[in-house]
């Protein structure tokens, strides 16, 4: 065509983009649906790069007829009687086509040696067992214009003639489909058929080694299925069981019928070009429904991925609740915290001396600040190992809820490991790194906020150790200091004091402040924390790099095509293009 219309080239143009589009779509999750969108997205791909690309570009390319069919059902014979010449190997021992063959008319020769149709498969002139292969054969007896590919068994015993057998029919202009009076009506031949028919391809069958006597009654059986399979207007040639003559050709007589309607057809340009033009319509319109299916595989992937990270975040929100709940309920000041506050800060009637004349003990306050620095650290050790301790459970916790939550996940059993099932080996190291780094900030907290204070300046180091650790008894309860609950539980006392303590060096209002930013930081670091202890999951599951809408892409690549498509009209009645 030496001046396409614009119509094709946008037709071209969108294919390309539909086949770099499907190209780079993966299902790298293991859902129910991953493997056959695989499979189909593969498929499409070769169909593009086998048929539909180098078929649009040459529209007056040779028709290539595809002669497939079951095994053993004399698609070889049968070519070789149709161009009249031995031209394809033919046996009793199967598979044995295990390469394909293509013979054309040697004119026509150079548009299939250049590789456009087909370009996966190497061109050879000798008869080769590799599938990766494509023998060329001249055929001076066939007329220009039609080639004829001896394809291998569809419902061969070898996975990969299977494959290559499908991958050739989708590169058909016309499917010469070959069985025979025992196997016409065979399951896995119907599912092509209705895959061909589906997908707009011209068909014609051959009933081959027909009983004569079973000629009627197989022949009309057989039209039964084409009709309810909507195949009637399919031509139907029946070829009577005969000997084969010379050189293992089937009689003239026998192959007159195909030989002729084949020879009217090569003759017949314009026959040609619509059977051309009515396969590739039928490929194209076919492409939007497929690709539907794999944009909807792509959603389920998307869907997936999302709901795997959900699982992960609320294993790991449920952890962050459990140590806030933690900070306010009281829970982490009993045992070894509350004995060894009451151990620094002094007796039980200190503490009652404190929370009724905080003015007349302020002296005494601050040489206890100033003046105890083994019980402070004491109480810092056990403040630090109470933190770690429920840092660790709270992980442990998550790890296993969100174990579970994947294994009950198709996709998320594809990609646990079991050391997923437990916090990351470091995870105690960095959890009292984390609250020795928190303990250190909190000091330099009340550094700064006493900053020219006279009873922090006084009591220099151990002061601003002594209100520090006030500080974080503070962190450990309900905001505001009010003692309910569990708090009440293990002694309001001791809260009280931590208030007072802070009330006789900063004031209310400051003690408030101090412990509110204390937690928050706190917070922030245990956030931080569990936030990488959950990517160890989530990283699992984004490392497939699914976009979060990745089906958008094929509908509106597939959309592309179908609009040009019609725009171009292929099968007009004019039989033209528009543009």
């Amino acid at each position: 065509m030496a001046e396409p219309p614009p119509a094709l080239g946008r037709l071209a143009e969108a294919l390309s983009r539909l086949r770099a589009t499907i190209g780079g779509t993966t299902y790298p999750l293991a859902m129910p649906s991953a493997d056959e969108a695989r499979r189909v997205g593969t498929a499409l791909v070769s169909q593009l790069d086998d048929y539909l690309l180098p078929r649009l570009a040459r529209l007056d390319a040779p028709l290539l007829v595809v002669v497939g069919g079951s095994t053993g059902a004399g698609k070889s014979t049968l070519v070789n009687s149709l161009v009249r010449a031995p031209v394809s190997a033919a046996g009793v021992l199967r598979p044995t086509t295990r390469s394909p063959v293509l013979v054309s008319h040697p004119d026509d020769l150079p548009w299939f040696r250049q590789g456009e149709l087909l370009p996966g498969l190497t061109r050879i002139t000798e008869s080769s067992t590799d599938p990766r292969t494509l023998q060329l054969v001249p055929a001076p007896a066939l007329g220009s214009g039609l080639a004829f590919l001896d394809a291998p068994d569809i419902d061969s015993v070898v996975d990969r003639n299977r494959a290559l057998a499908a991958q050739l029919l989708a590169a058909a202009d016309l499917w010469l489909f070959v069985t025979t009076a025992a196997r016409y009506a065979d399951a896995v031949p119907w599912e092509l058929l209705t895959t061909a028919r589906l997908r707009g391809t011209v068909i014609a069958l051959v009933l081959d080694r027909v009983p004569a006597e079973a000629a009627g009654e197989v022949s009309a059986h057989l039209g039964e299925m084409l009709a309810a399979h909507d195949m009637s207007a399919a031509p139907l040639f029946v070829m009577p069981e005969t000997h084969l003559e010379a050189q293992g050709l089937l009689p003239d007589d026998v192959t007159a019928p195909l030989r002729d309607w084949f020879a009217q057809l090569a003759v017949d340009a314009s026959a040609r070009a619509a059977v051309v033009r009515q396969t590739l319509d039928g490929a194209l319109a076919a492409l939007q429904p497929t690709v539907e299916g794999l944009a909807e595989a792509a959603d389920e992937q998307s869907r997936a991925a999302a709901a795997l990270q959900e699982r992960v975040i609320a294993a790991y929100r449920t952890a962050r609740r459990t140590i806030e709940q933690g900070l306010q309920d009281g829970r982490l000041l009993r045992g070894e915290v509350l004995a060894r506050w009451q151990e620094f800060i002094g007796t039980g009637e200190f503490l009652r001396t404190l929370e009724s004349r905080v003015g007349q003990v302020r002296d005494r306050l601050v040489a206890a600040l100033t003046g105890r620095p083994a019980p402070g650290r004491n109480l810092q050790d056990a403040l630090e190992s109470q933190l770690v301790t429920l840092i660790r459970g709270v992980c442990a916790d998550a790890s296993e809820q969100a174990w579970q939550a994947w294994q009950a996940h198709p996709a998320g059993v594809a990609l646990l490991e079991p050391a997923l099932q437990r916090p990351a080996p470091d995870l105690p190291d960095r959890a009292e790194r984390l609250v020795r780094d928190w303990q250190q900030w909190v000091l330099e907290l009340v550094r700064a906020e006493a900053g020219d204070r006279r009873v922090v300046a006084r009591g220099a180091a151990y002061a601003v150790n002594g209100a520090g650790l006030a500080v974080m008894i503070a962190v450990f309860t309900s905001t505001a200091f009010i003692p309910t609950g569990a708090e009440v539980a293990v002694g309001a006392g001791t809260t009280v004091a931590a208030q007072k303590v802070l009330e006789a060096i900063f004031g209310d209002q400051a003690i408030r402040t101090l412990a509110g930013r204390a937690r928050e930081n706190l917070m922030e670091r245990i956030t931080d924390l569990l936030n990488a202890e959950a990517a160890r999951y989530t990283e699992r599951a984004a490392a497939a790099g699914l976009d979060a809408d990745p089906g958008a892409g094929l509908r509106h690549a597939a959309t592309a095509v179908e609009r040009a498509r019609e725009e171009l009209a292929l099968t007009a009645p004019s039989g033209g293009t528009s543009s």
